[in-house]
């Protein structure tokens, strides 16, 4: 079975869209300990570390996990405690390829580093690495960030560097590319919005078709930052 974990706020077309492409779709619990624009963001709430391992923030309600674990998933704990104020709502919001993990390792949940230590580890400056980055295959990324960019370029990653802004998150003045979509599977990509509303539509689009990636637009207005779509299966 394959699964979707999104926003609590994800729409009713939005989530129909992913069932009828055969997603179970997983409500990711928000936290009261988060403010209201990023609390049920599941980039900043969990984090993927492999197929069957999955790292929630310690006080993640408790339902959830047993889901998870009826499931067949593996469920570990951060050792942090998210808070409202930043950097301490970051600690899972990192991005982690097969070879590469890219955070501001200085927040980076302890727990965490214990699973990617062996990765060639990347420092950034941008605390939400994996909400300014949308990864398309393990050689090619998409982010907002310039030092995301600059740092996966000298990795030999190639990287779409898009201007900020035009992505909607709302409570705040904009998103990020990396929160707005996911990976379906290896050759398409999901988005809540549609590209074509996107001021940099046509350079992401074409992106994409270099690696052979379809887009697929799960509403048909602008792009919104949910907190990317993560794609678990068992």
């Amino acid at each position: 079975m394959k699964y979707a974990i999104v926003d609590f706020r994800t729409s009713f077309e939005e989530k129909n869209n992913l069932m009828n492409l055969g997603y179970e779709v997983l409500i990711c619990p928000p936290s009261d300990l988060l403010y209201e624009a990023v609390c049920g963001h599941p980039d900043i709430l969990l984090h993927i570390i492999s197929d069957d391992t999955i790292m929630v923030h310690k006080d993640i309600n408790k339902e959830f996990i047993n889901k998870l674990t009826s499931m067949n998933f593996k469920v570990v704990f951060s050792q942090n405690s998210l808070e409202e104020k930043y950097p301490y709502d970051i600690f899972l919001n990192s991005v982690n390829m097969p070879n590469l993990f890219v955070h501001n390792l200085k927040y980076t949940d302890p727990n965490l580093m214990l699973y990617v230590k062996n990765k060639k580890l990347i420092n950034v400056r941008q605390g939400y690495t994996k909400c300014s980055t949308a990864i398309v295959n393990e050689k090619a990324v998409m982010t907002s960030d310039k030092s995301i960019a600059k740092a996966l370029l000298a990795e030999n990653i190639d990287v779409l560097l898009l201007p900020p802004k035009d992505i909607l998150l709302p409570g705040l003045n904009y998103g990020f590319i990396g929160g707005c979509c996911g990976l379906l599977d290896k050759n398409t990509m999901a988005f809540y919005g549609n590209l074509n509303n996107y001021l940099y539509g046509n350079e992401v689009i074409n992106f994409l078709n270099k690696y052979n990636i379809k887009p697929i637009f799960l509403s048909s207005g602008k792009l919104i930052d949910r907190g990317s779509i993560f794609i678990i299966e068992n």
